[in-house]
């Protein structure tokens, strides 16, 4: 039996040596190609997501700019139908038209047949027992029925005329008279004797009721808006005086 001759340094190595390593060489180049493979796909997915959030920036971009013309605004944040009437009730019982716009928006976004789950209803989303008493202050009539209280004509005149007693009987306090109409003059009464609010009170986050305090908010921010935007028109009204 013969004995196995070992390879000495500088000798050529044998075939299956070279086969050996001639294999763990593509092995190498495989598990390489594979790696460069994967960094290739996630550079594109990389790429791809960069581009769809630089796009979706542009988007996000395009319709902030876009919401802060005066077109977009007038057409669909802020619209004003029904402005003559406004106007012409605003002058007539001495109330910013601003300030009733803004109601009527923060109130029902001036949809006319808006009716809420509490019952009240129109523009200004009035009580159907309020609006009898108010129509018994103005035109001497303690009924009104609901279908004329849905007329655009009479609930923008009954709910400023409302507003503009509320403003009266508050000394011209907007906020005392927004949170009145909200929640009630009763309340408000009784707030101002609890926590000695004064007729220049200026605190709405005192204002006791949640829903109260985010109405006047609300409503204070679109009179600015609207006097913004149609102030050509909301500026100048005319005071008069309001039958008690």
């Amino acid at each position: 039996m013969s004995a196995q001759v070992i390879g000495t340094p500088g000798e050529v190595p044998s075939w299956s040596a070279r086969e050996e390593g001639s294999r763990m060489e593509k092995r190498h180049r495989r598990a390489t190609s594979h790696v460069s493979a994967d960094d290739r796909r996630m550079g594109r997915r990389q790429g791809i997501s960069f581009l769809l959030g630089f796009l979706l920036f542009l988007g996000c971009f395009g319709v902030y700019f876009a919401s802060q013309t005066d077109y977009v605004q007038k057409s669909w944040l802020y619209p004003y139908p029904y402005r003559e009437t406004v106007e012409h009730y605003a002058r007539t019982y001495g109330v910013d038209s601003s300030l009733a716009a803004g109601v009527i928006h923060a109130e029902s976004r001036f949809k006319s047949d808006a009716q809420s789950h509490r019952g009240a209803v129109g523009l200004m989303q009035l009580m159907p027992d309020t609006a009898e008493w108010i129509a018994g202050q103005v035109d001497n009539d303690y009924h009104c029925s609901l279908a004329k209280l849905q007329e655009p004509d009479t609930n923008i005149r009954y709910g400023i005329w409302y507003l503009a007693s509320l403003q009266r009987e508050f000394d011209g306090n907007d906020i005392l008279a927004l949170a009145a109409y909200n929640a009630g003059r009763g309340n408000v009464q009784e707030w101002m004797t609890q926590y000695g609010w004064q007729q220049d009170f200026n605190s709405v986050e005192s204002i006791p009721y949640a829903e109260t305090r985010e109405y006047v908010t609300r409503v204070l921010k679109y009179q600015k808006k609207y006097k913004t935007l149609y102030a050509p028109h909301s500026e100048g009204f005319l005071s008069a005086s309001v039958r008690p």
